[in-house]
């Protein structure tokens, strides 16, 4: 009899804890409000961007520090949710931020960049990464602010404080973010904050290089999610480039960026191609430039991280790149193999210049 009032005494407790937990999250969950400017901190030694000159820009998902070559993540089938230790958070965002340092950019686009997170052991990358920008203009944005979770149960990925950083060699000004639509109702909860974030560079004929940094949604079933978020990127390219403005997006679009039959075959979410039908007429994805033949040679610039990286086993794909504004050309793109030292990512670097208009 004692076992038994015993046992139902810790049912009651169990599910206590659980409805708690369950307010806290319904409670916890906030979206980041829309059009909130970004402050910009000025370090740049440059001046003007000059039309028909070559300039350098990277992309690079840092994957919040915790991605040695080993770590797995559970949410691909993997086994981690938190970096090994705030060590080797320090390593891999050092080492992320050199890497991108020695393409020697004149704009650098950094994403999963924490501030303070449980899964980064609360160090703060993006400090991190200044050091090895000295002299740039900068900024950030947050992208999620997610509540405490408390999956997977053997090691919590807890609460995070992450987003998109932002480095550039010449000013930047008007900076703002614009948050994205994410799932609705009762699956709003499971849906991480997604934003792009706009900025400008000003060129000499009188014109400005807007530049979009973006992080689309991941781990995404819904079509209306994806839709939305690619449509309301496409509608505000269209608008500045109507304005007469050079127009480059840069980020981790969580899209298949290549032209690549193979990949596009493969059933995995975050992998669906890129909806190129969705761009506006004069954008284009800054991938295509380059013969499919030569996209196949080139390194992937993530893996999935159901298992420790492993060059002939390990599923990749090219999730991260640009799209550029027909103004915008394409001098060449590549994918810089880094062997996912740093990151389940390896930086995407787009050399590009200015075409001269009238």
């Amino acid at each position: 009899m004692d076992g038994k009032k015993a046992m139902k005494q810790c049912c009651k407790l169990v599910l206590a804890a659980a409805a708690g937990y369950g307010i806290y999250v319904c409670h916890g969950y906030r979206r980041i409000k829309d059009r909130q400017p970004l402050q910009i901190q000025k370090g740049a030694k440059q001046r003007l961007l000059a039309v028909e000159t070559p300039y350098t820009a990277v992309s690079y998902n840092i994957g919040f520090g915790a991605y040695t070559p080993e770590f797995t993540f559970f949410m691909d089938g993997g086994r981690h949710a938190v970096a090994k230790s705030a060590q080797s958070v320090r390593r891999c965002v050092k080492g992320a931020g050199k890497a991108a340092a020695k393409l020697r950019p004149d704009f650098v686009m950094f994403q999963e960049v924490d501030l303070s997170a449980t899964r980064s052991h609360h160090v703060n990358e993006y400090d991190l990464l200044n050091t090895c920008f000295l002299h740039y203009d900068h900024m950030f944005a947050v992208n999620y602010d997610s509540v405490y979770w408390l999956v997977p149960p053997w090691e919590p990925h807890g609460k995070s404080l992450s987003g998109m950083a932002l480095f550039s060699a010449y000013p930047l000004h008007g900076a703002v973010r614009r948050k994205l639509p994410v799932a609705s109702g009762w699956r709003k909860l499971l849906d991480l904050d997604r934003c792009y974030t706009m900025t400008s560079v000003s060129v000499e004929n009188g014109k400005q290089c807007v530049l979009f940094h973006v992080h689309l949604s991941a781990y995404g079933h819904d079509q209306t999610v994806r839709r939305g978020q690619v449509d309301m990127l496409a509608k505000e390219m269209q608008r500045q480039r109507r304005l007469g403005n050079y127009v480059i997006c840069g980020g981790d679009f969580n899209h298949d960026m290549c032209q690549n039959v193979e990949q596009e075959e493969q059933q995995h979410s975050w992998a669906h191609a890129f909806p190129r039908q969705w761009l506006p007429e004069g954008f284009s994805v800054a991938m295509d430039t380059i013969p499919k033949q030569k996209q196949r040679q080139m390194p992937y610039s993530t893996r999935k991280t159901d298992i420790p990286y492993d060059p002939l086993h390990s599923c990749q794909v090219t999730v991260d790149g640009f799209l550029i504004s027909d103004n915008v050309i394409c001098e060449e793109i590549q994918v810089v193999d880094t062997e996912y030292q740093y990151s389940d990512h390896n930086p995407v670097k787009l050399q590009f210049r200015l075409r001269s208009e009238k």
